[in-house]
């Protein structure tokens, strides 16, 4: 049981997977197959949602407080500079857009960003995006906790099947 904690603690860590990907491999049936032959842990949901959240947070501090800084240093590499320096404009950019349209509700806006799971969100993208907006830490990581929290929320009722039910009904 500890390793299928294990398994899902380290995909809620993944980039771009996070706890997105590993809820429904948490919920999810033993028989029920993933990407790379991984079954469903069929794990409990509250111990599931804790270990899921936990795992997802855990670089939030490293990101906000070393993300910006690796991509300032490797901006002005030989190999690595154009890479790094688009990561650095793009994320200025979409930041002092965010920032235009949410004005005061900056923080709303990132708990949504975080929250509502779609390719490309999430609490690594939204913590960046925090560090290059020199947003306030304390801040910024309530507002991604909650994000993350909602996200679960969501993926949660995808894996249970909650929203096809619905269409269906509809």
């Amino acid at each position: 049981m500890f390793l299928k904690y294990l398994i899902v603690f380290l995909i809620s860590m993944v980039p771009l997977i996070e706890l997105r990907g590993a809820i429904p491999v948490a919920l999810s049936p033993s028989d029920m197959v993933f990407f790379g032959g991984l079954h469903g842990m069929g794990l409990p949901v509250a111990t599931a949602y804790a270990i899921c959240i936990i795992g997802n947070m855990i670089p939030v501090p490293i990101i906000f407080f070393f993300a910006r800084k690796v991509l300032e240093w490797g901006a002005d590499k030989k190999y690595i500079g154009k890479f790094f320096r688009f990561c650095l404009e793009k994320g200025h950019k979409g930041g002092a857009k965010l920032q235009e349209k949410a004005g005061r509700g900056l923080y709303f806006a990132l708990f949504l960003f975080v929250g509502i799971p779609v390719p490309g969100t999430g609490a690594w993208t939204g913590t960046l995006a925090a560090s290059l907006l020199d947003m306030d830490f304390k801040k910024s990581v309530i507002a991604v906790l909650s994000g993350v929290v909602l996200a679960g929320v969501i993926m949660g009722l995808v894996s249970a099947g909650v929203f096809a039910a619905l269409g269906a009904a509809l």
